[in-house]
């Protein structure tokens, strides 16, 4: 049974999970409106494995969140999560941030699960997945227009889950769409997957594995 640790850093939610077995036996996360990774990611790793009253030298693998996100949030879990990988001599496993953030939604009556994090402007990083998590359409950053997924809301009811979803709501007026726009992505999705990547052997490269950023990271000047 593996012993995981999982990081979550792609938004403002630092997240830390402890699992074994693809159960959680341990989670500490900051559901705020701030970013707060540099200062509590190595904090969080050091009370799950205290709650759970193991050592760094138990883990058999470390998962992060490969994104997209934040740019800033991505490089502090894939620094912190390959230094670990390094210093341990374990694998290093990436979980897709989408498909941990739609296995938050509660299906009944729901049809399609469209989990949506909030990109610069009016653009969204989106997927698509049936009821059964299972993935329909692949990772896009897209405009949000009022035909956006028309063809998913003419088929039944969709769940927007994220924060993406509130730039939807104002827009999506169909009777089909639902939406939770108060969800984050956590390290708590992320157990079930890693250990199903750890059962394979799925794992990457320490050295060279880079974030998914999707789109170019853009400097803003500041307007002080």
């Amino acid at each position: 049974m593996a012993l995981i640790l999982c990081l979550e850093t792609t938004t403002t939610n630092c997240s830390v999970a402890l699992s074994r077995d693809g159960e959680v036996l341990a989670l500490k996360e900051d559901m705020g409106l701030n970013y707060s990774h540099a200062e509590r990611l190595h904090d969080y790793i050091d009370s799950v494995l205290k709650e759970a009253k193991l050592s760094k030298n138990d883990l058999d693998a470390v998962a992060v969140s490969k994104g997209p996100g934040s740019y800033t949030g991505l490089r502090i879990g894939v620094s912190s999560a390959k230094g670990l990988c390094f210093a341990l001599d374990i694998p290093l496993i990436a979980t897709n941030t989408l498909e941990a953030l739609a296995m938050q939604a509660e299906i009944t009556d729901i049809k399609t699960i469209i989990p949506v994090l909030d990109a610069r402007r009016m653009e969204v990083y989106s997927a698509i997945f049936n009821s059964e998590f299972e993935e329909k359409r692949g990772i896009e950053a897209q405009i949000i227009e009022e035909d956006s997924f028309k063809e998913q809301l003419a088929d039944g009811n969709c769940l927007f889950i994220g924060n993406g979803a509130e730039k939807l709501q104002p827009i999506l007026k169909h009777k089909h769409a639902h939406f939770n726009t108060e969800a984050l992505p956590s390290a708590r999705e992320m157990a079930f997957l890693a250990e199903a990547k750890y059962k394979i052997s799925d794992t990457e490269d320490v050295a060279y594995f880079e974030p998914f950023y999707l789109k170019d990271f853009v400097v803003t000047k500041s307007k002080k």
